[in-house]
């Protein structure tokens, strides 16, 4: 890829964050704890990947079939439950980089670039040999539709389009990841392989994951821990109990006293994961203190991209009427001399 398309790409930021992060990639499916039924889909998807060449290149449908020849798979579930480890841990499997790709750090205000930005993010995994992963890929992949602003609809019914083109002709994996899999577009649900559903917890997955979140040898824990009273009491994600751990972990180390004295107690545990629920729930609710419904919040996000675009449309008409003010006053000046 020319080395200007590059760095737009990768090196573009917003907020601090990169558009595109290449990851060396060692986490393994070791390091998440998943419910059954969803380890048996992700064992599905990975036996996709292993028998990819022998179907399309020893068995030679890959010449009887020109397109359509990536593996592209669907993480769903509610945040905190492991899609972005196991999208890591399958490239790991793989022996292959992986390409995230955020899209909303790489959604250009500027008509026509955000399609050309997901063509290269393609061409940058292709030539990188690396797996590429759309984290929140329901904003990329949303439902075309034909809205009120009909420049804005134009533009991102562009970039689903481009998308699918992209995906019909990519020898490659791709994963997305969604906590939204109800906006995606029809025509991009066909293309995907296969659908891996990533539930919440169950007891017995929980009681494990509070397990691993310390250090087997080095991280002080009093007597009073007790994890299968911690994942009975809290159905929570996987997410949610590691922000636990690094809450009480502060609580603890912030008791006055020596240090070879300090413990996390199963009291620290509990009131930091009380503390990560509260925040949930604050988060969940609305400006009129009501949960809000994934379709607000949809709607919520379309009228926002609908007025940065109104607002940059604004401003490209002020400067094309200052610049013709500007040549109308030049001609007058001219005129008087």
């Amino acid at each position: 890829m020319p080395t200007p398309i590059r760095d737009f790409i990768v090196g573009k930021i917003s907020g601090g964050r990169r558009a595109v992060e290449t990851i060396d990639t060692h986490r393994t499916f070791a390091d998440v704890i998943l419910p059954p039924p969803t380890r048996a889909a992700l064992d599905e998807a990975l036996s996709l990947v292993r028998s990819h060449e022998l179907i399309f290149t020893q068995w030679g449908l890959g010449e009887r079939h020109s397109s359509g020849l990536g593996l592209a798979f669907n993480f769903a579930g509610p945040p905190g439950t492991g899609k972005t480890i196991c999208a890591e841990a399958i490239a790991t499997t793989l022996g292959k980089k992986l390409l995230s790709v955020r899209y909303a750090e790489m959604e250009s205000m500027w008509a026509g670039e955000t399609p050309k930005n997901v063509a290269a993010v393609f061409r940058m995994a292709t030539e990188e040999g690396a797996v590429l992963f759309f984290d929140e890929a329901d904003a990329i992949a949303s439902r075309r539709t034909t809205g009120a602003v009909q420049a804005y609809s134009r533009e991102a019914n562009t970039v689903v389009n481009v998308l699918l083109k992209e995906l019909e002709s990519f020898n490659g994996v791709v994963i997305f990841a969604t906590n939204l899999a109800v906006n995606f577009d029809p025509a991009f649900e066909r293309r995907i392989r296969t659908h891996v559903l990533f539930e919440m917890p169950g007891v017995d997955e929980r009681e494990q994951i509070w397990k691993v979140q310390f250090h087997p040898s080095k991280t002080p824990l009093a007597d009073d821990v007790n994890f299968r009273v911690l994942a009975e009491r809290y159905a929570v994600s996987g997410g949610d109990i590691k922000n636990a751990v690094l809450k009480a972990a502060t609580m603890a180390a912030s008791e006055s006293g020596v240090d070879a004295g300090k413990k996390i107690h199963q009291s620290q545990l509990e009131r930091a994961m009380d503390e990560v629920v509260s925040g949930k729930s604050v988060m969940q609710q609305s400006l009129f203190g009501e949960e809000e419904s994934s379709e607000n919040r949809l709607m919520h996000a379309v009228e926002a991209a609908e007025l940065r675009w109104r607002k940059t449309a604004q401003a490209a008409i002020v400067l094309a009427g200052g610049a013709a003010i500007l040549g109308l006053i030049g001609l007058i000046v001219a005129i008087i001399r």
